[in-house]
């Protein structure tokens, strides 16, 4: 029997195909300019901006796909250590391609995807984007319907394509992705500073494969959250958290590189009007803590599992060993950074040192990870230090009243620092 023919998913059977969109944040200072794609743009009426997303699989950030015969598809179907998320374990095979940051003809507050696709047996397709605006990027957001919608203009858009397969004969497959952007009335999307104390477990998985496409590493400096909306791509912290024990003596700042544990779509930071699924639990509580604690959802996750443990963030070797010196699974405190405002900074060197003080001589409290997205409140004066980007007696006060040196801090965006 033939192949099943090529389908377009336009933005009203968003049962069938997500796309999710959000403001890109990182700092011109800290990653070369993202190129265009004017070649992909076509005619739109006044006001709408159409383009076609760049399916070419370039490495780097691309997870388990390739392109072949004109489209995008899974290099390998099989669920397997290197073909999911480290932090799920669960039985879908997933790839992903991370197209290049577009640059707005004008400022947009909407962001809607067709895409022509091929699924069957199990396979499926997400087109997601993402938007940039100063205060950095968005949360990855799903186009269809509706379409994504910003609560303030973003500049920039960069897209997503999801591919998975819960067996290993699936298909999954695109030949194009069609993006539309517009100004529409806006709404308002999470608070700011959002933090929750949630039950953390310890990652492990050396040699695993996050979601970002990181090959895990001994002692290791990352986390994961169970949904793709806060999910930084590959060396960078656009999405970065707080992480403390519960008692505050040490707090690490570490990028999102892997998605889990249990979920995969369970931003449980965000409010009913925006949370992707479960919609009816309180606005903080991950969907596992509610299955294990209450027996929500049969007790069991997304993938029917039964929940054993109410896990709603996974800390890498590093990050539970040495930032937080945790030595079983323990609830902990985590500020979503991305969801603050202010200035912040990108860690270039690390993990750093966060510090009681500004000098050497005073107490660490915990770390910043390499490429973590810290938020600075202001500056002190204090002891110089020389650093891989300068040397420099400035010492950054961080929002949670440390101090880090500013000799490792590769660029600073999102608002000016002063003098505290």
């Amino acid at each position: 029997m033939g192949c099943p023919p090529f389908r377009t998913l336009s933005a009203l059977l968003a049962g069938a195909l997500t796309a999710t969109a959000a403001a890109s944040l990182v700092p011109a200072a800290a990653l070369a300019a993202p190129a265009d794609v004017p070649a992909a743009t076509t005619a739109a009426a006044p006001g709408v901006e159409r383009w076609s997303a760049d399916l070419a699989v370039a490495g780097g950030d691309d997870v388990n796909v390739r392109w072949s015969a004109g489209r995008l598809r899974l290099a390998d179907t099989r669920p397997a250590a290197r073909t999911r998320p480290a932090a799920v374990g669960g039985p879908v095979a997933e790839g992903a391609l991370l197209a290049a940051p577009r640059t707005l003809a004008r400022p947009a507050t909407r962001v809607r995807a067709q895409v022509t696709v091929e699924v069957a047996g199990g396979g499926g397709v997400q087109a997601q984007v993402r938007g940039w605006r100063a205060a950095g990027w968005t949360e990855w957001r799903e186009a269809a319907g509706v379409g994504a919608v910003f609560d303030r203009p973003v500049t920039r858009v960069q897209t997503r394509v999801l591919l998975t397969a819960r067996d290993p004969r699936a298909t999954a497959s695109v030949r194009t992705v069609e993006l539309t952007a517009d100004t529409v009335a806006t709404v308002s999307a999470a608070t700011a500073g959002l933090a929750y104390r949630v039950f953390a477990t310890r990652q492990g998985s050396v040699g695993g494969q996050t979601a970002n496409g990181r090959i895990i590493q001994a002692r290791d400096h990352f986390v994961a959250l169970p949904s793709r909306r806060g999910l930084s791509p590959l060396n960078t912290g656009d999405y970065t958290v707080r992480v403390c024990t519960t008692s505050g003596s040490r707090c690490e700042y570490a990028p999102v590189w892997d998605v889990g544990p249990w979920n995969t779509r369970d931003d449980h930071w965000n409010p009913s009007a925006v949370r992707e699924n479960w919609k009816d639990l309180p606005q903080g509580r991950p969907e596992a803590q509610a299955a294990y604690q209450s027996g929500y959802h049969g007790g069991r996750d997304q993938f029917g599992r039964t929940v054993r443990n109410a896990a709603g963030i996974d800390l890498a070797d590093g990050t539970f060993a040495d930032g937080l010196r945790l030595t079983d699974n323990a609830w902990v405190d985590v500020a979503y950074l991305w969801t603050g405002a202010g200035p912040r900074g990108v860690v270039g060197d690390g993990p750093l040192n966060v510090r009681t003080g500004p000098g050497t001589g005073y107490g660490v409290r915990g770390l910043a990870a390499r490429y973590a997205n810290v938020p600075i409140q202001c500056y002190v004066v204090g002891q110089t230090v020389t650093g891989p980007y300068r040397t420099t007696n400035r010492w950054n006060r961080l929002a949670g009243g440390q101090y880090v040196s500013h000799a490792y801090i590769s660029a600073v965006y999102g608002g000016t620092v002063s003098l505290c």
